[in-house]
């Protein structure tokens, strides 16, 4: 029997929702999905440029789990690209210690240690909850 899944560390969201090629209505688009762990994972390794042990430390994951999650995400980016579908970044088995909200006003996202009323850039009221920590 396989071992319980553990949930993933992630430091906080992505700024944007996604990715879609230029030029083409999202309507008229097939999707593929990056969770947000995997999109963790290719920041980790290529923006913050940690080595593979570094980075699954962060995540509270082993080294081998790191792995697959990084190849999938590198795999789900590829198609995305190669075969001209949007890239839309959501779902996953994640934990944060920080709430996640987006503007439904201007769209940007802050994460915060307690919840969001308002949006801290216009102070609109129309905040969209992505993540509460447990």
């Amino acid at each position: 029997m396989p071992n319980q899944r553990r949930q993933r560390k992630i430091q906080s969201p992505p700024p944007m929702d996604g990715f879609k090629p230029y030029g083409v209505r999202m309507r008229n688009m097939e999707k593929v999905i990056l969770l947000f762990e995997e999109y963790e994972a290719i920041r980790l390794i290529d923006h913050e440029d940690l080595n593979q042990e570094e980075a699954a430390a962060r995540m509270d994951v082993s080294r081998p789990t790191f792995t697959r999650i990084y190849k999938k995400a590198r795999q789900t980016v590829a198609k995305a690209l190669v075969e001209g579908k949007a890239l839309l970044i959501e779902g996953g088995t994640y934990i944060s210690e920080n709430y996640w909200v987006r503007c439904g006003k201007c769209s940007k996202l802050t994460t915060a240690p307690d919840p969001v009323q308002n949006c801290p850039h216009c102070h609109s009221d129309k905040m969209k909850n992505i993540h509460q920590p447990e």
